[in-house]
């Protein structure tokens, strides 16, 4: 059997990991030039972690994550409002929580399917005509699956289930990420995760190692049109945010190096026409502020591979993905547009307040559990259960 997977992603990855595993044929292109440097440090939880673990990868995992001990969040002035053992999080998940930057995810994944799976960089798909595609290097693959798992603005998706704005969801904010180096500030927030406490916008600061931080930046707007500098736009949204931002702006890097984008989620009727089909963002994007797209990125290809593999015939694998996957994608969405968006950033200085009286409450016996339980959710179903 022979898959194409355009999109070398996590969710790609994760896919011709396990295709390759049952004995197929891959063949993974990407329309980048390479591995992609630009990202965000992500929390991997829940359904991705499972996954990862069911493939042999969790051991990878530890080694490839960054070591973060609190949780912080600064006004102004630089002073703590709430500070939390980060332990008391991966406790509410018995350990099966691991701080990394997506690169970083994406690299060990990378490794996984070395000189296994053809991985072709600046190539992506033109034209999809039954089981064959037509690449833009002018070559032409019959697969027996056609796989589109090319993130939110899906090349796959536009192509055969039409126009993206029949699927896009616009959350109403914009977001961005960088990594510069600076000793001071790298000293400042080296084993955690510092967050400012304001209104409608946000910064976000993780010491890498080597006098490097990474930042991750989200305001609300409501234009969804994305701008032409992005370096430009990240310094005129978060000016005025006190001496971290102001350092971590004045050396934000040029706009090649900085990942600028919606926050945005995808809503179709159904992944699958013939033999395509798509996973991760181009299926289901939850969206920055739910906070597990690459759990379930990685999940959900991991589930489309078992189901493949068990089932009869590539249409019923394909079939009894989405039968499965869906209600778990769908769940965290509607999460996210019900209750994660304020949470995540607030619109009035009662929210504020409201969440940081919820983190400090976690100090109490008891609560601390529950309350990150909130934050980082299990799904009903395990992947063993869905995969089964």
């Amino acid at each position: 059997m022979r898959a194409l997977v355009c999109g070398a992603g996590i969710a790609g990855l994760t896919l011709a990991n396990r295709l390759h595993h049952h004995g197929w044929e891959v063949h993974l292109v990407d329309h980048a030039s390479g591995p992609r440097a630009q990202g965000y440090m992500i929390d991997f939880f829940g359904p991705g972690f499972e996954a990862l673990s069911a493939m042999g990868l969790s051991g990878a995992l530890r080694e490839h994550a960054s070591q973060v001990d609190e949780f912080r969040y600064i006004d102004g002035d630089g002073r703590a409002t709430v500070s939390i053992d980060y332990d008391r999080f991966g406790k509410a998940l018995d350990g099966k929580i691991a701080s990394i930057m997506r690169p970083a995810l994406e690299h060990l994944l990378r490794e996984s399917v070395a000189d296994t799976v053809e991985l072709r960089y600046g190539t992506t798909i033109d034209r999809i005509d039954g089981h064959r595609a037509a690449l833009s290097d002018g070559t032409t693959i019959d697969a027996d699956l056609i796989v589109g798992a090319d993130g939110v603005h899906s090349r796959v998706r536009s192509l055969v289930f039409g126009p993206e704005h029949r699927y896009f969801r616009y959350l109403g904010m914009h977001t961005g990420a960088f990594v510069f180096t600076d000793p001071d500030v790298f000293a400042q927030v080296r084993g955690r995760f510092v967050l400012t406490e304001t209104l409608n916008r946000q910064l976000g600061f993780y010491g890498l190692g080597d006098d490097r931080v990474a930042v991750f930046a989200v305001h609300r707007s409501s234009d969804p049109a994305l701008p032409d500098d992005p370096r430009d736009a990240l310094r005129r949204e978060y000016a005025d945010m006190g001496e971290l931002a102001e350092r971590a702006l004045a050396l934000c890097p040029p706009p090649e190096q900085i990942y600028y984008d919606q926050v945005a989620q995808t809503d179709l009727p159904r992944w699958t026409d013939g033999p395509v089909t798509l996973i991760g963002d181009a299926a289901h994007a939850v969206s920055l502020i739910a906070g597990q797209g690459a759990s379930l990125g990685t999940a959900g290809a991991y589930v489309l591979a078992e189901r493949l593999h068990s089932s009869s015939s590539v249409p019923e694998g394909l079939a009894e993905y989405e039968q499965r996957w869906r209600p778990v994608a769908t769940g965290v969405q509607q999460a996210a547009r019900n209750r994660v968006g304020e949470w995540f950033l607030p619109t009035s200085s009662v929210k504020l307040l409201l969440r940081r009286w919820g983190f400090r409450a976690m100090r109490v016996p008891g609560l601390d559990r529950a309350l990150a339980s909130s934050l980082f959710p299990k799904s009903h179903r395990t992947v063993a259960e869905l995969t089964a």
